[in-house]
């Protein structure tokens, strides 16, 4: 039977394989692309499940040091030693590592910061924003605003990438294909100032 050029990408696209496996699915299942699909993922084919499958085994360790005084170890996961290897790769993850030592984040996620930390950043914009005068009405928003704020400051997958401010480093990261990513940051005179986190959301 004929199947359709256009039933056969959409299916390639779902699923990520290759368009003779997706026409093979499609003419088994005699046509009928929902059950190709189906089909498709009870033998675990869809990209969501390989995706799911894959663990972010490989990737690099990558160093920075400025002026000799500031320093940064920085591990970035990701899913194919392949890309671990790759120098455009290499080249990305040292300017992470350089914005690192540029901005001097403490954390990786917000989910990383310590409650206590935020009940005193909620405190100390409360009090600003009472002292400012602000409506009643809107204070809570105002506080709300300036706690993120703060976390774009402290945090570094919220934080704007310093080479492209367009884009948030989760964002340069994503599309980089990180999927985790840890870090110590060294200054001379100070102690060290580190975060991790297993795996980015």
């Amino acid at each position: 039977m004929t199947i359709d050029i256009a039933e056969i990408k959409r299916l390639r696209e779902l699923t990520g394989v290759g368009m003779t496996d997706a026409k093979r699915a499609l003419e088994a299942a005699e046509g009928d692309f929902d059950k190709a699909l189906a089909e498709m993922r009870k033998k675990g084919l869809t990209k969501a499940e390989k995706s799911a499958a894959r663990e972010a085994r490989a990737g690099l360790i990558s160093s920075y040091v400025h002026d000799g005084r500031i320093g940064v170890l920085l591990k970035v996961n990701c899913e194919t030693d392949f890309v671990a290897r790759n120098e455009k790769f290499t080249d990305f993850v040292k300017n992470i590592a350089m914005h690192i030592a540029a901005t001097a984040p403490l954390y990786v996620t917000s989910d990383q910061v310590p409650e206590a930390e935020r009940e005193r950043a909620a405190v100390e914009f409360t009090e600003k924003v009472k002292a400012e005068g602000k409506p009643e009405a809107a204070m809570t928003k105002i506080v709300e605003g300036r706690v993120t704020g703060f976390y774009k400051g402290e945090v570094l997958l919220d934080q704007a990438f310093a080479k492209d401010a367009k884009k948030s480093v989760a964002q340069v990261l994503e599309e980089a294909g990180v999927k985790g990513t840890a870090f110590a940051r060294f200054r001379v005179g100070s102690k060290s100032e580190t975060s991790q986190t297993p795996v980015r959301q």
